[in-house]
């Protein structure tokens, strides 16, 4: 999953769920749903994740893909 490897990277960078949500615009409770599987993240959202970390759009499907 897209969301669980955004949520590894977070954790292992020692990113909080605040940051992405100042930098996105996005609410805490949709951000929290997303990462934590509640939910699935849209393509925009994802966009604005990838931005705000400075990571190119297809670092995290390389990532969820060998954890499948």
């Amino acid at each position: 999953m897209i969301a669980k490897a955004i949520a590894e990277y977070m954790k292992e960078n020692g990113i909080k769920q605040t940051f992405i949500c100042e930098k996105t615009g996005m609410t805490k409770h949709s951000v929290s749903c997303a990462l934590n599987g509640k939910r699935k993240l849209s393509v925009e959202e994802y966009e604005l994740i990838c931005k705000a970390l400075n990571m190119t759009y297809d670092f995290f499907f390389g990532k969820s893909l060998k954890s499948a």
